[in-house]
């Protein structure tokens, strides 16, 4: 079970790293799948500091806690993952829910509980 939760974990931080990467290279086509738009060089260089370094922190200490099994690792890609699905949340308080909203949702959620099991169970 401790092998699998690190693959997982392993598997979900290069994802991110992956995305993170992304948004530096060719920032508005991953930004436009988000739902973002650039407005000029401000707005590019937003998405390429502020979205890339979410996706990157959380892919780092994700890879990092996989690769050493140190469950405290886990907490900076938890508590990350767990903020935005609560921003995600007050979004659909504040505005109702959409059915584009549901599949990032699921993601986070499903990123929240593996984070979550992880955190514990490389303990």
């Amino acid at each position: 079970m401790r092998l699998l939760l690190r693959v997982l974990v392993g598997l979900a931080g290069a994802a991110a790293l992956l995305l993170a990467a992304q948004f530096w290279l060719n920032p508005l086509q991953p930004a436009a799948r988000l739902g973002l738009d650039a407005q000029g060089a401000l707005g590019i260089a937003t998405i390429r500091a502020d979205i890339a370094a979410f996706f990157g922190a959380a892919g780092l200490f994700a890879l990092a806690a996989a690769a050493r099994a140190e469950a405290r690792l886990m907490t900076t890609p938890l508590l990350l993952v767990a903020l935005a699905l609560a921003g995600r949340v007050v979004t659909v308080v504040d505005r109702g829910f959409t059915p584009e909203q549901g599949p990032p949702m699921v993601v986070e959620a499903v990123l929240v509980a593996l984070f979550a099991l992880a955190r514990r169970g490389m303990k």
